[in-house]
């Protein structure tokens, strides 16, 4: 490898950690209260916006597409799907500003969404193998701590300020301000962020990445890697889905905690992430993610175990460190999923991996959420009791999870850790 490769290279991979980054804001901008800003203008109901939250978390199926793409060079087609993905998140912002009715703009609203999130999936798991190929083996999880640490710091200052600024426009009865500003806000990133991936080079793809997709996929199920990483995949999906969706209405509900005390807490988790992301990376590289992750999952399990005892007189203290210790865990977790795709699947086959992997995972977690809900409902209806037990509901689905958490603990141990 020449000099000039050599400082390509490295220019390359500080052009991921700002792509992360860009991409990271413009979510920001189209998810959580943002989103409901937008979906409260446009006078869809609460229920309709929850369904539409539930549809973009399916998000993951739709990387199955992506086995569809089948060449060696993927920069192109990538950049491409990026702009019609994140232009089509700025229109979001745009139909509320239009003169169509709401019978319109609200099915092009669901429509615009659904085709973004379809569009970015199709593309993602290339891009992420065309940029983690920049990165050597033995420094991929320090590189992916720091990427993830600037993505959720400059993450947290952002959500702030765009917080003030569309508060401040809506509480002066000026929200289309507010929207005008989103939306050149996102026109302005999606420019930076399609800069960061042209002027990123690319190694191109073994040969074997263009073998047609029937060959593809009957290579991926002869892998013996493949199924060990998806069932640590499922079970972490199935482990969060059962319990997570449902702590936001128990903190604000039952608990009685306000807006302002959640979203300072929630800040404690993203400040936790943040210090402990590069210990688990320097960890991984000395270990192995596998070893990471099992430590990463003890960490999800004790904050599931503070939801448990969670109740109106402990809920302030209990969320607190739920938060910080979730934010520990996350430090790690979601590093370790990808990397372990990487460290054990060979790079010509790593894109379609993770695409089945991680859609084979949404889709399980969303039916996890659709199959606890009833249950959760059931303990409510009467009067948070069940088996004769006077308990929450989001505490009986906490020990549910945890239970799927020590599982995961120990299939990791066994199958993976052991083996090594």
């Amino acid at each position: 490898m020449t000099e000039l490769s050599v400082k390509s290279i490295k220019r390359s991979r500080l052009m991921y950690i700002f792509e992360a980054a860009f991409e990271y804001l413009i979510s920001i901008l189209v998810s959580g209260s943002f989103l409901a800003t937008l979906t409260n203008e446009l006078g869809m109901s609460d229920s309709l916006t929850g369904v539409l939250s539930s549809i973009i978390s399916l998000g993951c199926l739709f990387q199955l597409l992506s086995l569809s793409i089948r060449r060696t060079v993927v920069k192109r087609i990538v950049i491409m799907f990026s702009i019609i993905n994140q232009v089509l998140f700025m229109l979001l912002y745009v139909i509320p500003l239009t003169s169509f009715k709401n019978q319109i703009k609200i099915p092009l609203f669901i429509v615009l969404i659904f085709s973004a999130y379809l569009i970015y999936n199709i593309a993602h798991p290339k891009k992420i193998n065309w940029l983690m190929s920049l990165v050597e083996n033995n420094h991929r999880g320090r590189f992916t701590a720091n990427k993830e640490i600037i993505s959720l710091i400059s993450g947290v200052v952002f959500s702030f300020g765009m917080g003030t600024v569309i508060d401040h426009f809506s509480n002066t009865g000026r929200i289309r301000v507010a929207f005008i500003i989103s939306a050149f806000i996102i026109f302005m990133l999606m420019v930076l962020h399609s800069l960061t991936m042209i002027f990123a080079v690319e190694k191109p793809l073994p040969c074997d990445a263009l073998k047609n997709l029937k060959h593809t996929l009957i290579e991926l199920a002869k892998n013996k890697n493949i199924l060990p990483i998806t069932v640590v995949f499922l079970l972490y999906y199935i482990s969060t889905y059962i319990s997570t969706p449902f702590y936001g209405t128990y903190q604000i509900g039952e608990l009685g905690l306000n807006l302002k005390f959640v979203s300072a807490i929630a800040i404690c988790g993203s400040v936790s992430r943040i210090l402990i992301s590069r210990f688990w990376g320097n960890y991984a590289d000395k270990k192995s993610f596998a070893v990471m992750i099992e430590k990463c999952f003890i960490f999800l399990g004790l904050s599931q175990t503070c939801v448990i005892f969670a109740v109106p007189s402990t809920g302030k203290v209990m969320f607190l460190v739920y938060y910080i210790l979730h934010g520990i865990a996350l430090g790690g977790i979601n590093s370790a999923l990808t990397n372990m795709i990487f460290q054990y699947i060979p790079r010509e086959k790593a894109a379609d991996a993770l695409a089945v992997t991680q859609a084979v995972a949404g889709l399980t977690g969303f039916l996890t959420t659709l199959c606890v809900s009833p249950l959760v409902s059931h303990i409510q209806r009467n009067n948070n009791s069940i088996l004769g037990l006077n308990i929450y509901a989001q505490q009986f689905v906490s020990i549910i999870a945890l239970l799927f958490t020590i599982l995961t603990i120990l299939y990791t141990r066994c199958i993976f850790i052991k083996n090594t």
